[in-house]
């Protein structure tokens, strides 16, 4: 028995097992709704360009559309045996419409067909995620003005190097997300171009319109040469680069929030409503959400070398390994974008516990840098001697036992007859985040000020 997909040229129908590693229609079939898009904008360019009748583009419109209905009122049936999207959606319509179905597929391919629907998706995806990135942004926003003053310790090494504001904090992930979002951007103009029309690797001989149907479809051009528009993958890897980055950001984050929600820190708490507790520990709370946010970040990046892997080696034009491409990348998509909404949600409603920022960032000498740079600015010393001079006094505060500030004045004169008393004005931790007002510094006045300019730049 023939496969009525190929025609004339097979004389049975797949084994089994050539069914199963062929068929993708149970992933693939997300992309329904692109697919019968890209349909309607080529049918309507073949009736346009006079390739197929008026009448019968109709008819191809009106069964599509109902294909569509079928589809979203959970009422069509996805058949393996028809392999993909693509070929489930023509069948389908041949049986509503009978052989003017056929005409559809003049002057196209399966394989730029794929492409476009890929394209088309990837972009939708894209506009997704930008949104939510915007969100995520907004969130770090709110916690960073309500947080200009609130002092904390900054670490280097993960130990106490200077204090710094936790708004301030909070805007380093701010300007992550504001790259990762720009790199989403670029990755969607690039990719907005329209393979359809390309066909199966070297264009058509019918006088298709590519302009047209690149139009109807939202792209800013077709594609300007048949191989690589049927062979290119480089806007999902594009796409999966820009995710794995922004999936690191986020495991960042997600890994302080479970650093600083253990009882050696207190630094902050989640709702009960996004955390766990143990099935034999009453006492505990667990800050599940944001592991699981550091854990998926294995499978976006794994997705990314998944996909690495399967292009390296693949000649022009199409080959069957470029069905790999998908399955990874929905599942990279759509962790990125949970974790996304996970994180918004817990930067949201997450509870800071100022006193205990505050009494971390005064300990083990954190303003060790600022009594430096008293040294040099008041007794006109070079850097480098006034960071032997303090670290000679850490020495001695340590050897005591207090912190630099419990110093007493004959103390530090000892080790630098020119220090004053106005060095304590220096020693504490919030003269020490106000002082820090050059560009980019965490004092809470630049705090404010970059949040006002990061509402006023996402406004526009």
């Amino acid at each position: 028995m023939s496969n009525k997909m190929w025609g004339g040229r097979f004389g049975e129908a797949p084994d089994q097992i050539m069914e199963e590693i062929n068929a993708s229609i149970g992933f693939d079939k997300r992309f329904y709704s692109q697919d019968i898009r890209a349909s309607k904008a080529h049918c309507t360019m073949l009736a346009k360009k006079g390739i197929i009748s008026q009448a019968d583009a109709d008819q191809i419109l009106v069964g599509l559309d109902t294909v569509l209905g079928e589809i979203e009122a959970g009422e069509f049936t996805f058949k393996r045996e028809l392999e993909d999207i693509h070929m489930n959606v023509e069948s389908r319509l041949a049986e509503l419409i009978g052989p003017t179905a056929g005409r559809l597929h003049t002057g196209r391919s399966r394989n730029d067909q794929v492409a476009n629907d890929f394209k088309l998706y990837i972009r939708d995806t894209l506009d997704h995620l930008d949104g939510q990135l915007e969100g995520f942004m907004g969130a770090l926003l709110n916690l960073a003005e309500k947080n200009a003053d609130t002092v904390m310790p900054g670490f280097t090494h993960l130990q106490t190097a200077q204090p710094v504001t936790y708004g301030h904090h909070c805007l380093a992930f701010v300007e992550m997300a504001s790259r990762d979002k720009g790199r989403f951007q670029d990755a969607r103009a690039r990719l907005n171009e329209c393979p359809l029309g390309a066909a199966a690797l070297a264009g058509t001989s019918f006088p298709i319109d590519r302009e047209m149907t690149a139009k109807a479809l939202g792209f800013d051009r077709p594609t300007r040469n048949s191989l690589d528009s049927v062979s290119d993958r480089d806007f999902v890897l594009e796409t999966l680069s820009a995710a794995s980055i922004t999936a690191i950001h986020l495991s960042r984050m997600a890994e302080e929030i479970v650093i600083w929600m253990s009882a050696g820190f207190k630094f902050i708490k989640l709702p009960d409503s996004l955390t766990t507790g143990s099935s034999i520990m009453p006492q505990k709370k667990n800050p599940d959400a944001a592991e699981l946010v550091r854990a998926k970040t294995g499978r976006i990046v794994g997705a990314l070398n998944a996909l690495l892997i399967v292009m390296k080696g693949l000649p022009l034009a199409y080959s069957k390994d470029m069905q790999e491409d998908k399955e990874t990348a929905f599942d990279a998509l759509d962790s990125l974008s949970l974790c996304l909404a996970a994180m918004t949600a817990m930067i949201s409603r997450l509870e800071v516990n100022k006193d205990k920022m505050r009494h971390a960032a005064a300990q083990d000498f954190s303003t060790a840098t600022d009594l430096a740079d008293w040294v040099v600015r008041e007794l006109g010393v070079p850097f480098r001697q006034a960071h032997h001079i303090t670290g000679t006094l850490v020495a001695l505060a340590e050897k005591k036992g207090c912190d630099l500030s419990d110093l007493s004045l004959a103390d530090m004169q000892a080790v630098e007859p020119g220090i004053t008393d106005a060095i304590y004005s220096v020693l504490g931790v919030d003269n020490s985040v106000a002082s820090r007002t050059s560009f980019g510094g965490t004092s809470p006045d630049n705090v404010r000020a970059s949040v006002k300019a990061w509402r006023e730049r996402l406004a526009k």
